[in-house]
């Protein structure tokens, strides 16, 4: 069984209007935030083999404090193609993942993410699969178990929804 871990950065700081939205850091309330969905993952044994994250300041700054609170340090690549990507682009880049590698963490950006994660999920406990209709927030978690043993053959409606945490709900 193959798990994908999707994790929306934490909420970004607007207070430079002279930073690209590349370069975006993270406020106060995201590195609490950050902190609290890396504490949640230890606590509740998320632990990812492998992390693909956007270049995005916000997004490695969110897998840093993230990191810091799991128990074993995954392998982590660092990728340009990841910022803002598409769903589709996101998925190609899944199915690239090497077999034997079961547990997969993507750190990356609205709408992709969300768009993604609404493609793959095809089951799961109805209220959280409404809940993430509605809305993947800034530091949003999400787990998705499949059936497949290969990420080359992982198609969209055939996940199942394991995990939705808000980050409201652990503050």
């Amino acid at each position: 069984m193959l798990t994908l871990t999707l994790l929306r950065h934490a909420k970004s700081s607007w207070d430079d209007d002279k930073l690209s939205d590349f370069d975006r850091p993270l406020s106060p309330r995201g590195e609490r935030t950050a902190r609290l969905i890396g504490s949640y993952m230890r606590v509740h044994g998320i632990e990812p083999e492998l992390v693909l994250c956007s270049t995005a300041r916000r997004t490695v700054e969110t897998l840093g404090l993230v990191r810091a609170e799991l128990a074993s340090a995954p392998k982590l690549l660092q990728e340009d193609g990841l910022y803002l990507a598409s769903a589709a682009r996101l998925l190609a880049r899944i199915r690239e993942v090497a077999k034997g590698t079961r547990n997969v963490m993507i750190v990356g950006h609205n709408p992709g993410l969300h768009a993604l994660a609404l493609d793959l999920v095809a089951a799961g406990r109805r209220e959280d699969i409404a809940e993430l209709a509605r809305k993947l927030p800034t530091g949003g978690l999400v787990v998705i178990g499949f059936t497949e043993n290969s990420w080359k053959d992982v198609q969209a409606a055939r996940g199942g929804l394991r995990l939705f945490v808000k980050p409201s709900r652990l503050a």
